[in-house]
């Protein structure tokens, strides 16, 4: 049986240049896989000379491939990298084959949040699909799922860790803060302000106006031009405050002095601008919290959104004001959902809420699932995550705050226009974990409770170097929830994760964020709890 294959990649040339060998080798792999099962592997498109490069680098391209690939054939959606997952689902939409996403399991380039974004769209578009995953694909165990798909087109994952949320079986606490803060939503409503949608492609991150609504959200559309407008109307003198303000705290950058290559101290001051600017027209238009977009576009116009994201999210940050002369949010997060990922911003919102109804710390942030490993060091048997964000992460959740942080620049292939990210290894604690997802019918959250472990430099400069050292870590272990029933409940590439004091009060938040998610209309999934 001919099994066709496809490699969907990013927009930027420069990623896809970059990350070929990547997927090459990869893609060799499975071909070995498939063919040892007496199948034979059919590339759907070819390696491009000009560009050197075998991704698909848009949406048309995409849609012009499936032309040539038979209606019914099986599909393997091959995936070493980030990748944009609209330039492969409209496709699928009408394909009658089954399809199976499949990544290799490395923290190279980000390929496990591109298979986890892929599979959160198809989720929300109502496609069937089967997802597989390997470290070794010539594994007995990996094969075995691999023959399974290629002999009945489909290949389900036990999911034993999850179970449907019990609002009766809460703490009276927990309930009476979740019935206060619904109330209260019901009462005012809620904006998100989006600067553009649709970020890298991630259609699973847009939620319908008409799903939104009955909680009581609504969106402010706002344009990244309009952002950099607002940044060209602050004056240096302005920027020169917020950035002599974050050295003062004790935070280093750095610098160099090529622009192509390195940080600059006038990349810096630009991104703070752009903090100035997304707290002025955010809180001009009423909004509860703000996505930023950033990437195609405004990476070629100024540097990189996140250091400004991840200062956003804390409660203590460089104050700005507003043209009434009070200042904008002062001392709590203006809450930021990185990539405008409209269910992390809902998300983002509700644990603000109730975290701080609760008298918990209420900064949080969404991370990228990256990868995962055993801890090399011996500090723990637990199975280690790599979360791990391009910048957007709160200073409150690094060891250390500010101080303990640091902004290198953010790498050239993604980001021309370079910019600091906001660098910093996340305290131990406890943490609630959550996603909220797009289905056909309606919002669902699965949630759940984690604990982050301090591990030793070394261990966690090799998981740096086995990813993108420019970005802060979390070393996140989740309770409950191994490995693979992560990856195969998870619709999203992104997860959300928010401290507690204590492991008491992160149970107690979370009780209370399930109940509001519920009390606003989600379905509510406990994992491992």
């Amino acid at each position: 049986m001919k099994i066709y294959t496809l490699a969907p990649g990013d927009s930027r040339p420069s990623a896809n240049q970059n990350c070929w060998p990547a997927q090459a080798e990869m893609e060799a792999q499975l071909s070995e896989a498939v063919t040892a099962l007496g199948h034979e592997i059919v590339r759907a498109h070819p390696f491009k000379d000009d560009e050197q490069h075998g991704f698909i680098a848009g949406q048309r391209e995409g849609l012009d491939i499936f032309k040539n690939i038979p209606k019914d054939a099986p599909i393997i959606v091959a995936i070493a990298v980030w990748q944009y997952s609209y330039h492969v689902y409209p496709g699928l939409l009408t394909h009658e084959g089954p399809v199976l996403t499949l990544a290799n399991w490395s923290g190279q380039w980000p390929g496990l949040v591109g298979l986890l974004n892929l599979n959160g769209s198809l989720t929300k578009a109502g496609r069937d699909y089967s997802t597989l995953w390997g470290e070794d694909f010539s594994d007995e165990g990996f094969r075995g799922k691999l023959r399974t798909w290629l002999e009945s087109g489909t290949l389900e994952h036990p999911q034993p860790h999850v179970r449907s949320f019990d609002a009766a079986a809460i703490s009276d606490q927990a309930a009476a803060a979740a019935q206060q803060l619904a109330a209260e939503i019901a009462e005012e409503k809620v904006i998100m302000g989006v600067f553009d949608e649709g970020c890298m492609g991630m259609y699973n991150a847009i939620v319908p106006d008409e799903q939104l609504h009955p909680l009581g959200f609504f969106k402010e559309r706002l344009s990244q031009s309009a952002l950099l407008a607002e940044m060209n109307t602050v004056s240096d003198a302005e920027a020169q405050e917020v950035f002599d303000w974050i050295k003062a705290t004790g935070f280093t950058f750095d610098f160099g002095s090529d622009h192509a290559t390195e940080l600059t101290e006038a990349q810096v001051l630009l991104q703070c601008k752009m903090y100035i600017a997304a707290c002025r027209i955010g809180d001009s238009f009423g909004c509860d919290a703000i996505g930023i977009q950033y990437q195609q576009g405004l990476k070629d116009m100024c540097p990189a959104s996140d250091l400004v994201e991840g200062m956003l999210n804390n409660g203590e940050r460089p104050p700005v004001k507003n043209a009434a002369g009070e200042i904008i949010k002062d001392g709590v997060p203006f809450t930021h959902f990185n990539e405008v990922d409209e269910c992390a911003g809902v998300d983002g919102i509700l644990t603000e809420r109730v975290h701080r109804a609760l008298g918990q710390p209420s900064e949080n942030t969404l991370h990228d699932i990256r990868w995962g490993d055993a801890d090399r060091s011996g500090s723990t048997d637990e199975y280690v995550w790599v979360f791990e964000i391009s910048g957007a992460a709160p200073p409150a959740h690094h060891i250390g705050g500010y101080a303990g942080s640091k902004g290198e620049r953010q790498p050239a292939m993604y980001f021309p226009s370079g910019g600091s990210s906001l660098k910093g290894v996340a305290h131990p604690g406890e943490i609630v974990w959550s996603r909220i997802y797009v289905e056909p019918n309606g919002l669902s959250m699965d949630i759940g409770r984690g604990t982050v472990v301090e591990l030793p430099e070394e261990e966690t400069q090799r998981r740096w170097n086995s990813t993108t050292s420019e970005w802060p870590i979390m070393h996140a272990t989740l309770h409950g929830v191994d490995r693979d029933q992560l990856m195969a409940k998870h619709k999203s590439n992104h997860i959300q994760v928010a401290y507690g004091n204590s492991a008491e009060e992160a149970d107690l938040c979370l009780e209370a964020k399930a109940a509001l998610a519920e009390k606003l209309g989600m379905r509510v999934n406990l994992c491992g709890v």
